[in-house]
């Protein structure tokens, strides 16, 4: 038996309340409780005694249907009763259950028949239904572990009780539409019973409230209306609206729902699904995980401690990790120094860009940070414009699929003993180093040079540098185009013109554009034992193609026409390829010369070509130019029947057809898109532009690509982030403002061909954002434990200090309810 007294927080009730004005109440009841706005009652002193938990095995389910509001009954009320009746009626013989309706709250002080029920539906109207002792037992009753079910106006019910704003989880604002509208309804929650079987994309009319406070983050969100589908009036809660949530709540569990404002809500299939599953989870029937999108059901945890002075004894310039099947990270140091040590700029100088590209390991099982190794790398040229800094160095590194059995190591960098000064060329290169399992060192003796490629060095950006496997032991290779935008007003990057001893490092066109240029591209080679590569099938290009005189591709090359990929990764369930890449640098759209700088992100199901310099975004053309005059613009590109005609072009003229990616975002929003012409060019006019994207924007860019996750329900781990996580592609940028850090969903069906994602979660509470917390994210991965493993860049450039750390996200929100143990039927 659960025992308990009426609690102070009941006690807060309202004596008082018949003695507002009705203008006052009315607005209460619509716009949810109204803080201090009299005087508290004295706690009552009425005990109650609750079985617990509530109900047994012949399930029951109370629909409470009691309103403030003298008159006939609802029609919608008298439908939600006949569609919950028919729901308890049919479905698998051990789902079902039995209803009573009742709108009589004394059933609330009547604790042997309250103790009967499974759970509770409120299909109420608003306003005060329940007296303090009768809410008392409502709270006796959840405390007891209770199931409660609130539709649609039962938001609205208790304006005044906190705790009835606690069990609900929201109130609708006074200025909600009241209309009805059809809106599309974005079911993020593909596990959790009342929306697993739902359309991803669900549309339907209903009357959709808005939300006095968002309870996103306080509770478990399974579904959100898309505010662009309808018409949400002044009080909109903007592109994060939730509509159906559920939380643990006071001992038991709670449920509640917008929708279900019409009376043809229950006629639809849909909508009785989503009422049954939410049902047999309130009423132990089933388990569900309704905290998985809680923020305080994580923890962020630094792991490593800043660095000694003038050492880099804990980590190094934050630019990559990986983790172990150990469990050990293993994460990477660019090449920038402790900021106290020289940094040389002068090429004159035979030590010019000279830095350690340092590898370090942390061990779960010790705690402690290990320097693996240094590489002597160029990049050390600090900060600066484009033709003073560099962002070449250690720029990536994975793990050999065998790395328990070989301790292979794969790393990206650019060594400076092949910089040549005089051309400034350097050489990057993809190594395999073996670390030895026992000390975390690595052997440098020991390196294999599995592919090496030119790139020029006098200019800086973008040098790219992720790797993934997928799981035929292919090796996924990011490169960046290793040119600057600034000669072409940060817009196509296009500019033929600027040279340093005849090599462009202002054209794109003549390394992300080129078929037979390794530069600003994605490679995939498959890794051999003696250090060697072969080349699988599938990819863009053979490399022996005939085509325009032969010898003008590179078999490498699974996608061109990328920028800077600093991330990319592989779902290893479906193999697909996830990347992200950093856009130029342009601030916003020029009608003349094209979009705006997008920072891009792409789900690659297949070989393809993803636009840059010629298109960006869902294939939105830049303006060519070209010699003798590059300011002036010539044709727009065409998306569909790219050319290359750059002078610096060694590789095919005519290029495959650019595929549209899936996110891109700029300053001014999440997906800029505009209407187009006859001949399908877009308008570029800022003011016609729609967004969408609506949950992103930009300002300074760096988009980082993050993993999908995996849920293992074999790990043991209680850290483990839980399975609604499952399948959800975790997209972020470096910079924390209005810059993306969420969890998407995508579509399979169109994700491959540039589909725009259908659902959105944020992380910036749970992957927490700010100077104390992981404020620039460089790279982001989960590890064996099912833990998210972090790395912040810290606050300054081309260097670390004191917030560069490596970072561990756990879940501690523990496992689905109820226990197995309270099912109301053992073993369902």
């Amino acid at each position: 038996m659960h025992l308990r007294g009426l609690s102070t927080r009941s006690a807060r009730r309202r004596t008082w309340v018949a003695t507002v004005s009705a203008g006052v109440l009315g607005a209460g009841l619509l716009s949810g409780p109204v803080a201090h706005a009299g005087p508290a009652p004295l706690p009552s002193s009425t005990t109650m005694s609750v079985k617990s938990p509530p109900g047994g095995a012949n399930v029951r389910v109370l629909i409470f249907y009691g309103s403030a509001a003298a008159g006939d009954e609802s029609p919608v009320v008298n439908a939600g009763i006949e569609a919950i009746e028919r729901i308890g009626q049919t479905g698998p013989a051990n789902q079902r259950f039995t209803v009573e309706a009742s709108d009589n709250a004394s059933v609330f002080t009547n604790e042997k028949k309250l103790g009967r029920y499974n759970a509770i539906v409120f299909l109420t109207g608003g306003g005060d239904v329940l007296d303090p002792e009768q809410e008392a037992g409502l709270e006796a009753y959840m405390e007891a572990g209770g199931g409660f079910v609130g539709i649609h106006d039962a938001a609205r019910a208790e304006p005044y009780s906190d705790w009835f704003t606690g069990l609900v989880g929201a109130r609708p604002a006074a200025s909600s539409p009241t209309a009805v509208q059809r809106a599309v309804v974005e079911v993020g929650d593909r596990q959790h019973p009342a929306t697993k079987d739902l359309p991803l994309q669900w549309k339907r009319p209903d009357q959709w409230f808005n939300w006095v406070e968002n309870p996103s983050g306080d509770v478990h969100t399974v579904a959100r209306v898309r505010e662009s589908t309808y018409k949400p009036g002044a009080s909109a809660n903007g592109w994060d609206h939730p509509v159906s949530w559920c939380r643990d709540y006071d001992g038991g569990r709670s449920f509640y729902t917008g929708m279900g404002g019409t009376v043809s809500s229950y006629d639809e299939t849909d909508f009785r699904d989503h009422l049954r599953g939410a049902l047999l989870w309130t009423t132990r029937l089933v388990q569900a995980d309704c905290k998985a999108t809680i923020d305080a059901n994580y923890k962020a945890e630094r792991l490593t401690q800043p660095n000694q002075p003038g050492q880099n004894d804990q980590i190094g310039e934050p630019h990559g990790l990986v983790t172990a099947p150990d469990g050990r990270v293993l994460y990477i140091g660019r090449g920038g120094a402790d900021a106290s040590q020289p940094v040389i700029t002068d090429w004159n100088n035979p030590d010019v860009g000279k830095g350690k590209g340092q590898i370090h390991v942390y061990d779960p099982k010790t705690k402690k940070v290990t320097l693996a190794g240094e590489l002597t790398i160029f990049g050390n040229k600090g900060g600066g414009d484009e033709l003073v800094k560099v962002e070449e160095g250690l720029l990536g590194i994975e793990l050999d699929p065998g790395f328990e059995q070989n301790g292979w190591v794969y790393l990206h960098y650019t060594p400076h003993s092949q910089l040549n000064r005089d051309t400034q060329m350097a050489e990057r290169r993809v190594s395999r180093f073996t670390l030895d399992l026992a000390t975390n060192k690595l052997d440098l003796s020991s390196e294999k040079v599995l592919l090496k490629w030119p790139v020029q060095v006098h200019s800086c950006c973008h040098a790219g540098g992720g790797m993934a496997w997928d799981s035929k032991g292919n090796l996924y290779i990011a490169t960046g185009d290793n040119n600057s935008s600034g000669f072409s007003d940060g817009y196509s990057g296009n500019n033929p013109q600027p040279n340093y001893k005849g090599v462009s490092f202002a054209d794109a066109r003549r390394t992300a554009g080129n078929t037979n240029n390794l530069n600003g591209k994605i490679l995939r080679i498959h890794p051999e034992p003696d250090g060697t590569y072969t080349l699988p099938e599938g990819n863009l290009f053979t490399g022996k193609e005939t085509d325009e005189g032969g010898g003008k591709t590179r078999g490498e090359i699974y996608v061109m026409g990328v920028r800077n990929p600093a991330r990319i990764s592989v779902d290893k369930k479906t193999d697909t390829l996830y990347a992200g890449w950093v856009g130029p640098d342009a601030g916003a759209p020029s009608t003349t010369w094209g979009p705006a700088k997008y920072d891009t992100f792409a789900v690659i199901t297949k070989a393809s070509n993803r636009g840059w310099p010629y298109c960006m975004g869902n294939k939105q053309p830049y303006r060519d130019r070209n010699l003798p005059d590059p300011s002036k613009p010539l044709g727009w590109y065409d998306c569909d029947h790219p050319k290359n005609e750059s002078p610096n072009n060694d590789g095919l003229v005519n290029l495959p057809p650019v595929t549209g990616n899936n996110i891109w975002y700029s300053p001014q929003g999440g997906a800029p898109d505009y209407p187009r012409d006859a001949n399908g060019i877009p308008s570029y006019k800022q003011e016609e532009a729609t967004y969408l994207l609506p949950w992103l924007k930009g300002g300074g860019q760096a988009a980082m690509d993050g993993p999908v996750y995996r849920y293992d329900p074999a790990n043991t781990s209680e850290t483990k982030w839980p399975s609604y996580w499952d399948g959800k592609w975790f997209v972020g940028d470096f910079y924390d403002a209005d810059q993306p850090r969420n969890a998407v969903l995508t579509d399979p069906k169109t994700h491959g061909d540039g589909g725009l994602p259908v659902h959105s979660e944020s992380l910036k509470k749970i992957v927490p954002i700010g100077n104390d917390g992981i404020k620039n994210l460089m790279d982001w991965k989960f590890g064996p434990d099912g833990a998210l493993y972090v790395l912040d860049y810290g606050r300054g450039f081309f260097t670390s200090d004191a917030k560069s750390a490596l970072w561990r996200v756990t879940y501690t929100g523990g496992g689905p309810t109820p226990a197995a143990d309270q099912l109301a039927r053992g073993g369902q």
